[in-house]
């Protein structure tokens, strides 16, 4: 990876960090884009220190996904400041929140799972066009099967269910995936999507477990979830190795293409959905 540019969204924790650490140690140079700039410093201080890595290999720049106007303000420092991106990495999300609103009035799950980044790839896409071969890695999530997209209520104003707004946001993920990845073709631009397992990370932080539950629940996690550098291979893999040069519009888990169900990759649905989105944040192609 040396000499190549990485943008990690979320990537001060979980798997974007356990992400940022592994491309560091492969010499790559990651951007981290993240909500909160002062715990995002704190970790890229740490960052370095595990890594031994140069200041320069590391980038801190702030990157709000429930915010339209904050995705711009980051794409365009990106485009002046950055001559190239080999790598875009859509990691960061929110897992079954109560219901709340982004400041631009979607519903939190959708809104940043879906939308933030849906406009954050497309503002950079022609500067990872400009740096191909260059690769676009959504992480998207299992759960994703218990998604269904209703075109009437995108915005879960007539009902909502947290657990559904959630997978309804990863089957998202993945259609705009889909969809990315067809209209990406000859443009030496890959796009391909992952699922990264149960992996122990703050992105639970909105699941009630009764107190006198959690340390059971503490000592089954460490049992049968999966540690965030665990979780991270799979992204690190869509991102540096060579096996998949060229490689367009899959879904991979533990490295390896995985079969998705028809629903997230409904080429009607894909479409659809993606024209929506770009009325939504108020782009056009």
């Amino acid at each position: 990876m040396m000499g190549k540019t990485v943008i990690v969204t979320g990537a001060n924790s979980g798997i974007g960090k356990a992400t940022t650490v592994d491309i560091l140690r492969q010499r790559g140079r990651v951007i981290m884009a993240c909500r909160d700039l002062l715990r995002a410093e704190a970790e890229a201080e740490e960052i370095l220190s595990v890594t031994s890595a140069h200041s320069r290999q590391l980038v801190v720049k702030h990157l709000d996904l429930a915010s339209l106007t904050s995705v711009h303000a980051f794409c365009q420092a990106i485009i002046e400041e950055e001559p190239r991106i080999d790598v875009l990495i859509n990691n960061a999300g929110v897992y079954q929140c109560p219901y709340s609103r982004t400041e631009d009035g979607f519903e939190m799950q959708f809104g940043v799972n879906h939308l933030g980044h849906f406009l954050l790839t497309n503002l950079l896409l022609d500067r990872l066009k400009g740096s191909a071969p260059s690769r676009v890695v959504v992480v998207s999530s299992k759960l994703y099967k218990h998604g269904q997209v209703n075109f009437e209520d995108l915005n879960s104003e007539h009902h909502y269910d947290k657990a559904f707004a959630y997978s309804r946001s990863k089957l998202a993920n993945l259609l705009f995936t889909s969809e990315l990845a067809r209209r990406l073709q000859g443009t030496g631009v890959t796009a391909n999507s992952l699922t990264p397992g149960i992996v122990r990370t703050n992105l639970g932080r909105h699941v009630h477990v009764p107190g006198m539950a959690k340390p059971l629940f503490n000592l089954v996690s460490r049992g049968l979830f999966r540690s965030p550098e665990e979780g991270a291979r799979t992204s690190v893999y869509l991102a540096c190795s060579p096996d998949v040069e060229g490689v367009q519009g899959k879904c991979f888990a533990d490295c390896r293409p995985q079969a998705l169900l028809p629903k997230a990759t409904d080429a009607d649905v894909a479409g659809k959905l993606w024209d929506i989105s770009e009325v939504l944040v108020g782009i056009t192609t």
